[in-house]
């Protein structure tokens, strides 16, 4: 018969998850297997819901065994979130930080970061306080109250955020709740935000733990195997297509296949495009790499796509800016095989040929199925031609001068050539995603760091800095040969995505941790603007500017005087001021070196640059579906009106 130790229901909680080890077959040290903490951290803000539950718990640990479950400061719960999903992202989904918060605010903070979480498919493990199980207290401070249901509290909010959603009432509920939960963490196909709503009295309550039940416990990624009948079938329509074209998506990275995508893009020349998570899959140079694809693509995956008679999709979910929302795929016969070990990706758009299983182990077989082919003289000749156009156009962008301000362009071209090969760019919102997608030049699988499944503003500071500790844990790990080298990690933000959570810079300076940050002051939401103007609103509502109370605009005021590298220095950051002029972009590169130069544990630093909103990135060929007015007195919205039709009557169902 098992032995139980009596202790509080937090203290449980902790000690069990210091000792979840994920296990993993590939993307260890040298290249063999993988294990690791599963959560090596805890971020908290505490109150009265959590200060004597987790809190007493992490603290009693922290006196007795510091390893066991570290703790890290947060300023904002969303963004503790952020870096836990940052910290998931670059380990590859197989470690991430829980979170813990006090009840009401504190937990609905982190309803953003959950949705960040889920729709990434990224891993997040959430631990809200919420209100007595008992109702001993009721209604309790910051407690939600319905007269509908008495049972619900704020946390209720998480359930249709989460890949999974619990709410411990009793002590003997938290053996189930954790299990499936971190079942949910480690599932390739379905991870996300794990939930677990912590009542305040309950995370206090003494009982029973079997001792088997905080014993070390691995959790092994699954790596299906596909089915041969699926394979053959590929190579099939492979060997009959004219001008097959190949989407990577992000599954090729979190299954460790960029390897085997290269192989089997070198045996056969067929191309490669990429997906905003699949940014890696190939580098840049590569012959067969096509570079992004879609409304944020580039000319070159674009026009292969468009006369695509077969699209190999490996890892992607076709979101719509990959698919420009339908309009990408123009042959009358295309069809479709998707390769995804998400079954909800698989069978997405209704594809012909739905492939379940890890994108390794697929390209591995179907490059054996397909030995001896390869594509046709005429295909590789215009997948060379279209590259060096794409590649002249980005060169001439990233060559703009100042007029007065610098361009975007000019700046993404700057940092892209002063970090080194294995540093990590970090981005998630405004006009830089798309522009970073198209044109950044990326020479190492694990070099950029997008959040663009939800594009939320305010993620770049709070979840670089998840990277950036994944880098530093990695660096600090027993590897072949030695220790892995360290990776700078730079973010770039804007004024309105750093003005949204620029406070884990704060975090930053209390653990000494070097963030590099390139912030671009653009007086306003330079990508809402732009798309304002294409869909005929004339820019409304994104400048910053003051208010012209007769008219009541914010559009043609004066700028606001915001000095954001002041307020950085006022954290207590570094900060290195680009001044305007033509010497503006060497000046930058030569602050990225400073940057990369200085020691670690030194803290962050920020380099403020301001640009010109007003120019844009060069033109992906493609379209974006975002509704235009039907009707209106606007005359811009009217031709606006008149170039959506265009587009939208190219728009198809894709089935494949």
């Amino acid at each position: 018969m098992s032995t139980t130790r009596r202790m509080t229901v937090a203290q449980a909680v902790v000690e069990f998850l210091g000792r979840q080890y994920t296990v993993d077959s590939v993307g260890g040290a040298g290249g063999g297997a993988y294990r690791e903490r599963l959560v090596p951290g805890m971020f908290g803000i505490f109150g009265h819901g959590n200060v004597a539950g987790v809190g007493q718990a992490l603290k009693q640990w922290q006196v007795a065994d510091p390893a066991l479950m570290p703790y890290y400061q947060g300023r904002n719960e969303q963004a503790q979130v952020h870096q836990a999903v940052g910290y998931a992202r670059h380990t590859r989904r197989r470690q991430t930080f829980a979170i813990s918060t006090s009840i009401g605010p504190g937990s609905s903070n982190m309803l953003t970061g959950a949705a960040l979480a889920t729709a990434n498919r990224l891993p997040a493990l959430l631990l809200p306080s919420d209100t007595f199980a008992t109702r001993a207290a009721d209604p309790v401070l910051q407690q939600l109250e319905q007269p509908h249901g008495h049972d619900i509290t704020v946390n209720d909010a998480f359930r249709p955020l989460s890949k999974y959603f619990d709410r411990v009432n009793r002590p003997e509920q938290l053996f189930s709740a954790l299990l499936h939960g971190l079942r949910v963490l480690t599932d390739p196909a379905e991870t996300g935000a794990v939930t677990i709503s912590l009542p305040q009295d309950v995370q206090a309550e003494v009982f029973g733990v079997p001792e088997e039940f905080l014993a070390e416990r691995e959790w092994r990624i699954r790596r299906p195997e596909p089915e041969a009948e699926d394979i053959a079938e590929a190579a099939r329509r492979i060997r009959a297509a004219e001008r097959p074209v190949i989407i990577a998506g992000g599954g090729v990275l979190y299954a460790f296949a960029t390897d085997q995508l290269r192989a089997f893009a070198e045996a056969t020349g067929i191309p490669v495009g990429w997906t905003q998570a699949g940014v890696g899959s190939l580098a840049w140079d590569h012959p067969q790499a096509l570079g992004a694809v879609g409304s944020t693509g580039t000319t070159a995956a674009n026009a292969l796509v468009r006369d695509a008679d077969l699209v190999i999709g490996i890892g992607t979910r076709y979101e719509d800016f990959t698919t420009a929302s339908r309009t990408a795929f123009q042959h009358p016969g295309v069809q479709f095989v998707n390769i995804n070990v998400a079954a909800i990706d698989a069978y997405k758009h209704g594809s012909s040929l739905p492939i379940v299983a890890d994108a390794r182990k697929a390209l591995a077989a179907l490059t054996t199925a397909l030995g001896g082919y390869r594509v046709g003289a005429e295909l590789e000749r215009v997948v060379a031609d279209e590259k060096a156009r794409w590649d002249d156009t980005v060169d001439a962008a990233f060559a703009e001068g100042h007029q007065p301000l610098v361009s975007q362009n000019a700046i993404i071209g700057a940092v892209n050539r002063a970090m080194d090969p294995r540093d990590v760019l970090v981005c998630a919102a405004g006009s830089l995603p798309g522009d970073l997608h198209k044109m950044w030049r990326i020479r190492d699988p694990f070099g950029y760091h997008v959040e663009y499944a939800f594009s939320c503003m305010g993620y770049e500071i709070p979840g670089g800095l998840g990277v950036k500790r994944a880098a530093l844990d990695a660096a600090a790990r027993p590897s072949a040969g030695g220790r892995e080298e360290n990776r700078d990690v730079v973010v770039m933000v804007g004024d309105g995505s750093y003005l949204m959570m620029h406070t884990e810079l704060v975090t930053a300076v209390a653990e000494g941790i070097k963030l590099i940050a390139v912030l671009i002051q653009n007086h306003g939401y330079a990508s809402i603007g732009a798309l304002s103007e294409q869909l005929g609103s004339q820019r409304f509502g994104t400048r910053y500017r003051t208010l012209d109370p007769e008219h009541h605009t914010f559009d043609d005021g004066e700028k606001l005087p915001i000095d954001l590298a002041a307020n950085a220095e006022s954290l207590g950051v570094t900060v290195y001021r680009i001044e305007p002029g033509p010497n503006a972009i060497a000046d930058l590169e030569a602050a990225i070196g400073k940057a990369k130069a200085t020691p670690e544990g030194t803290g962050p630093i920020v380099i403020h640059i301001e640009s010109d909103p007003l120019i844009d990135a060069p033109s992906s060929e493609s379209w974006w579906d975002v509704p235009v007015s039907g009707a209106s007195e606007l005359e811009s919205t009217q031709a606006a009106f008149a170039t959506y039709t265009d587009h939208k009557s190219r728009q198809r169902p894709l089935i494949g």
